[in-house]
């Protein structure tokens, strides 16, 4: 993964656990630079490891990091230089969560080692629709559920996210998301 992601779960144990916790999840992962290079590739290892080491340290399931990573990986990536990005990929949270893959798409331009997931959508109401997530990573489901919270909160609405489908059954996760 890029350096940015690393970065950012950086950031969001700093600023919401403090710099102490963060040194400690550092050295337990033993990582030894002062920072991420945002556009450097890093082994999808070391992302794994900070998130163990950040389970271990803040006494959390791996999931609730995981969930809070992707809610607010949203707002950080807007604050990295991202947001018009991300403004041009859809004014309505339906539209956005349609163009994921385009979004993707123009990132790998920038990031030509990026290997980013597939998603697609099925539109069931105005207000709700099927989101199908496919990655070759395992493991990150629940930093879609948090993306979803972090996307409804971009769009000012309250998401309610259901599981339906889950990947060690069919080889994919799909979720029921309604506003």
């Amino acid at each position: 993964m890029y350096g940015m992601v690393n970065k950012a779960i950086q950031d969001l144990v700093s600023t919401n656990f403090g710099e102490d916790k963060w040194l400690a999840i550092k050295e337990k992962v033993g990582f030894e630079d002062d920072f991420f290079i945002s556009m450097q590739s890093y082994p999808d290892e070391l992302t794994y490891d900070l998130v163990g080491a950040a389970s271990e340290v803040l006494e959390l399931e791996p999931a609730a990091i995981l969930e809070a990573f992707g809610e607010y990986w949203i707002l950080y990536t807007a604050e990295e230089g991202y947001g018009e990005m991300l403004a041009l990929s859809g004014s309505t949270l339906a539209e956005f969560l349609g163009n994921l893959n385009l979004l993707h798409e123009r990132i790998t331009n920038i990031m030509p080692q990026l290997k980013p997931p597939k998603f697609s959508t099925k539109e069931i109401s105005e207000n709700q629709v099927e989101l199908t997530y496919e990655s070759d990573r395992d493991g990150l489901t629940s930093m879609v559920v948090g993306l979803l919270r972090g996307l409804g909160k971009r769009f000012g609405k309250n998401c309610e996210i259901n599981q339906t489908e889950f990947r060690a059954d069919s080889g994919k996760d799909v979720f029921n998301v309604s506003w």
